[in-house]
């Protein structure tokens, strides 16, 4: 350790622990991922817990200091998350398995992933809720489309529909290279395939929509979708809009809020995973 900022306030706060993992994924893969056990943590109890996926998809999670982890183990919840393929940092392989081909082993390894966890006598497996940004709000959209096993979620600067992505995004280009490198009226179902948007009518989990009104990587209307969607099939949700902030709200926007989305987060949760 070569700096020790902040070293007389964290020897007296308990931040909690965290635990690396490994585990074997569903296709003779390997996964890496981390457990966040809040303080105080006791094995005999039973906590409820949060899913954590994380943007990209070509990024990763590692050693760094997720505050937003912190915060929601401190309020009692087992915070985890893991690097499925499509992300960086295991090679090419790992990277392009889900090149034109989102939703699928991505999502196998992010519930594998919720087995492991699922199976700590410390987690009750009937309080589980799932969150994410970006492409980790897609891949949100796309669990509660396929799976009801969360009693909540939090969706936020989402993905919902890659055809009307492709004209929305300040960044359809690059989106049209990973999708086969055609626009969307070339090759329709291929886009529809990978869209949460197909499968939205599924979808029973309580869902808050988090999205930053100035975002031009995934605007407003992939949010405003899945708000609609849900809302005419009577699921329980909402949506938050942050003025003048743009995707990067959560770690570059104005202070005040960026504390009031972390209490919008922890105000769901608490509502589904804490009755």
């Amino acid at each position: 350790q070569l700096t020790f900022s902040n070293k007389k306030l964290l020897e007296r706060i308990d931040l909690g622990s965290y635990h690396e993992c490994w585990i074997d994924g569903p296709d003779s893969n390997k996964l890496h991922g981390w457990i966040i056990t809040p303080p105080g943590f006791s094995p005999a109890r039973r906590y409820p817990s949060i899913l954590e996926i994380h943007g990209g998809p070509q990024v990763q999670y590692g050693n760094i200091f997720m505050f937003e982890f912190y915060f929601l183990a401190a309020q009692g919840y087992v915070v985890h998350c893991c690097n499925p393929r499509g992300g960086i940092g295991y090679g090419e392989e790992h990277t392009k398995a889900i090149w034109n081909n989102w939703g699928t082993y991505d999502y196998r390894d992010l519930m594998r992933w919720c087995d492991y966890v699922a199976r700590k006598k410390y987690i009750d497996k009937d309080r589980m809720g799932v969150t994410g940004g970006s492409y980790g709000g897609y891949m949100t959209n796309w669990i509660i489309g396929h799976t009801n096993r969360f009693k909540a979620a939090v969706t936020q600067r989402c993905v919902s529909n890659l055809l009307s992505m492709w004209g929305s995004s300040d960044a359809n280009w690059y989106f049209q290279v990973e999708f086969g490198n055609k626009p969307p009226w070339e090759d329709f179902a291929n886009y529809w395939r990978q869209s949460p948007m197909s499968t939205i009518g599924r979808a029973k989990t309580p869902t808050l929509l988090i999205h930053s009104e100035q975002d031009m990587r995934c605007a407003l209307e992939q949010s405003e979708q899945v708000y609609v969607a849900l809302k005419r099939r009577g699921v329980a949700a909402e949506m938050v809009l942050f003025p003048d902030e743009p995707h990067g709200l959560s770690r570059g926007g104005r202070i005040d809020r960026r504390i009031e989305r972390l209490e919008h987060i922890l105000r769901w949760f608490d509502r589904y995973l804490k009755k």
